[in-house]
């Protein structure tokens, strides 16, 4: 009996040397294998000749966790009903149907999500560094900035309250939208700028003032769920000085045309009515300060498309770290951090720039620093002398 040569399988035995040996055990013994490994060759060369010497596939022949048609079938019918759900959630409810039958692991789940096409992409944006709140900047195109308010609450004559939110183009002086709201609330106001962004496409930089939902004056950076949201989807923010309502002038102008026109017309709760009135202010009002065009005359829809909110922020040479939804934490090098609630759920970037200062950044906005040796976090300086002016002044 003979070895294959070197540049072929190790340890495998040519049945056809066998006669030479009379005891089959010594032949096992001489070629180092055990007399399971060499009745197992020998049978198979009986079986099959000598193809049955090369290597053989090493994949079961069934798989115990193979799922039949049905089980497949089921499981995407329970996805296609709650498009929404991740696999954790439809394992869930298939365990609920089945309490008694077998389990699908949650990877199984995703790959049959996979294979049916059932698996959206996440949403990313990258990041990049920007500038800070309150730069004091001009509008110089359609979209540059935009400028938003709620109109001082009225009564009509049916006792309801009227209190519009109002969205306007600093530079074509277009108004965007008159909104007669039931809720100023976050959730509310985030429905009908989502509907402005699906029209209009969104503007480099909203103005607003420091009050609720825009911002919050108890709050890092006076950032709120609202202009976090705002931020997240890469828009900047610009803040009015708090008591300084000139910051604003034009849109609080605006305002008078309203109080003007449609409040003391005792106009109540009638959206059809405001939204004659923004028609006309839009289409057939000329200014002056457009050369007496009219806004629709100037104003362009934004090249910047809106496409839902991103499910990640993904921060380019950072680490990153996950907000806590209800305490506004981050856990960093085994220690806690508070930054602000209404960051909860999102992620923040953290660059290192001196050896024991830490970046914060929550998308393009630069929110603070860690001091490593006091383990300590610090907002960005100037935004923390506005917010203490807010505080003192509410």
């Amino acid at each position: 009996m003979e070895r294959y040569p070197k540049n072929g399988p190790k340890n495998k035995i040519r049945p056809r040397s066998a006669a030479h040996y009379s005891n089959f055990l010594e032949l096992c013994k001489k070629y180092e294998i055990s007399r399971k490994t060499g009745y197992k060759w020998k049978e198979r060369y009986e079986a099959y000749g000598s193809s049955g010497m090369a290597d053989q596939s090493r994949r079961p022949h069934s798989h115990s966790t193979t799922l039949s048609e049905d089980v497949v079938c089921e499981i995407i019918l329970l996805k296609s009903a709650h498009l929404k759900w991740g696999p954790v959630k439809i394992r869930e409810l298939y365990r609920r149907k089945h309490p008694q039958g077998i389990l699908p692991s949650e990877s199984t789940f995703k790959r049959v999500f996979k294979k049916a096409g059932l698996i959206q992409r996440k949403r990313t944006r990258v990041v990049t560094n920007s500038s800070r709140l309150a730069k004091g900047i001009k509008a110089e195109a359609p979209n540059d900035t935009w400028t938003i308010d709620f109109k001082g609450w009225w009564k009509d004559a049916n006792g309801l309250k009227v209190e519009p939110l109002t969205v306007r183009d600093e530079y074509s002086r277009k108004i965007l939208d008159v909104r007669l709201m039931k809720s100023t609330k976050t959730e509310s106001v985030r429905v009908a700028f989502e509907l402005l962004f699906k029209s209009y496409g969104m503007p480099k930089v909203i103005r607003s003032d420091n009050g609720p939902p825009f911002a919050s004056s108890n709050s890092l950076l006076g950032l709120s769920r609202l202009s976090a949201w705002w931020l997240a989807l890469g828009i900047d923010l610009e803040r009015s000085r708090p008591g300084c309502p000139q910051d604003n002038g034009a849109h609080e102008r605006m305002h008078l045309d309203i109080y003007r026109e449609l409040q003391k017309e005792g106009i109540g709760w009638d959206q059809s009515a405001f939204d004659i009135w923004k028609d006309e202010y839009n289409n057939l009002r000329p200014h002056e300060a457009l050369g007496l065009q009219n806004p629709d005359e100037v104003y362009t829809a934004s090249t910047s498309k809106y496409s839902g909110t991103p499910d990640e922020l993904e921060y380019e040479n950072m680490v990153s770290r996950r907000v806590h939804k209800q305490l506004g934490t981050i856990s960093f090098e085994g220690e806690y951090y508070k930054l602000t609630s209404a960051l909860g759920g999102w992620k923040v970037g953290l660059k290192a720039v001196e050896s024991d200062q830490i970046e914060v950044w929550f998308s393009h906005q630069l929110l603070g620093h860690i001091d490593q040796e006091t383990r300590q976090f610090s907002a960005l300086a100037i935004n923390l002398r506005i917010a203490s002016k807010e505080h003192e002044e509410v």
